[in-house]
């Protein structure tokens, strides 16, 4: 980044994709929420949440809203991407990267494979 414009321009340009707040009705979408509390923040969310916006916004979804939130309650699965659809059960993806977050865009969010490698249930306790 070398001005303020050009912070300005990113920032429109990923304000359609990412909702930074919690919450959010049952509208239809999908939503994509990325634990951000300070053990997700530290164990490298962050990325992750970038990755995902990007991909989103990239493969141009526009049924998928990003959005981050606090601490979901599961520091040791950090980081935790949780992914709602509409009439289905929620996903929780644990130690999550980059490069898992743009496998879950693909495989899960287009073509609506989970990744049971990825995710809770696969963990052991």
């Amino acid at each position: 980044m070398k001005s303020l414009a050009e912070l300005k321009a990113i920032r429109e340009k990923m304000q359609g994709q990412v909702n930074m707040r919690d919450g959010g009705e049952d509208d239809g979408r999908v939503r994509v929420v990325v634990g951000m509390a300070t053990c997700g923040i530290a164990s490298g969310a962050r990325p992750v949440l970038n990755k995902l916006a990007e991909e989103v916004q990239n493969k141009k979804l526009a049924n998928v809203t990003v959005t981050q939130t606090g601490c979901i309650g599961l520091c040791q699965y950090e980081p935790i991407v949780e992914v709602y659809e509409p009439g289905k059960e929620k996903v929780t993806y644990v130690k999550m990267t980059p490069e898992k977050a743009e496998e879950i865009v693909e495989q899960h969010l287009i073509r609506g494979t989970v990744l049971g490698k990825y995710t809770l249930s696969s963990t052991k306790l």
